[in-house]
């Protein structure tokens, strides 16, 4: 695979920063803060590798963390709901609020938002969606809080920085995790509360390894390792 010239001098910086291949929370966030090169805020996300086999129900990860101090994007957020509860998702700070006219509208092709809520008596609707909200990610379930009765506490959640975690696949996570300008300890802080929740979700059924690895890089720059050691003993 062939590399920008961007990406390369990030490599070459990252070599001249002495920065060990598997080093310490700490170390590798300041590294992908040094290692940030674009005009733009960049994203900082966190890539994990677990010991699990996601095609086994058993061994499925998935979850939510509300990070301390948010992603540094503002989330454009849906409900789906009925009578009083409309009213609670708009004094919650729902962008759009609605039922049978939001669905019809998501079945169109409207997909102008990054999160569904729902309340539990939609959900015979808007399992109708399955086919098109499924595939993206925005499919409101149970495990994640976005199908509940409380649509005010789960709109919060969401605008104060809630992220989903799921494992693909492959036995990978990815997450964002804030940007480069939040600076070290707030990058360090939602990064820890992040991996403490992904540790925390580990299966009874996963055996031998589970945080295989552990890489934080920036939109622009190169991966940077963690040690998963480090990391276990700082989330415990």
């Amino acid at each position: 695979m062939k590399h920008g010239k961007r990406y390369r001098a990030a490599v070459e910086k990252l070599t001249a920063l002495d920065v060990p291949e598997r080093g310490t929370l700490e170390s590798a966030v300041q590294a992908v803060i040094d290692l940030a090169s674009a005009k733009f805020d960049e994203t900082v996300e966190l890539a994990t590798r677990l010991g699990v086999d996601p095609r086994r129900a058993d061994q499925m990860v998935r979850g939510t963390v509300v990070l301390p101090h948010g992603t540094g994007r503002t989330k454009c957020v849906i409900v789906l709901a009925k009578g009083e509860k409309i009213k609670e998702a708009e004094e919650a700070g729902a962008d759009y609020v609605g039922s049978e006219d939001l669905i019809e509208k998501i079945k169109g092709g409207w997909f102008d938002f990054d999160a569904v809520i729902a309340t539990p008596d939609m959900m015979g609707q808007v399992g109708k969606l399955g086919k098109l909200l499924g595939p993206k990610g925005l499919m409101p379930t149970p495990k994640t809080g976005t199908v509940t009765p409380d649509v005010a506490k789960a709109v919060g959640e969401i605008k104060a920085g809630r992220v989903e975690y799921r494992v693909d696949r492959h036995g990978n996570v990815h997450v964002p995790v804030g940007k480069i300008s939040f600076g070290s300890d707030k990058l360090l802080e939602n990064t820890t509360s992040l991996l403490r929740e992904i540790v925390r979700a580990r299966p009874s059924a996963a055996k031998g390894t589970y945080l295989a690895s552990v890489t934080l890089t920036s939109t622009m720059g190169p991966g940077v390792g963690v040690d998963p050691q480090s990391v276990l003993a700082t989330v415990k």
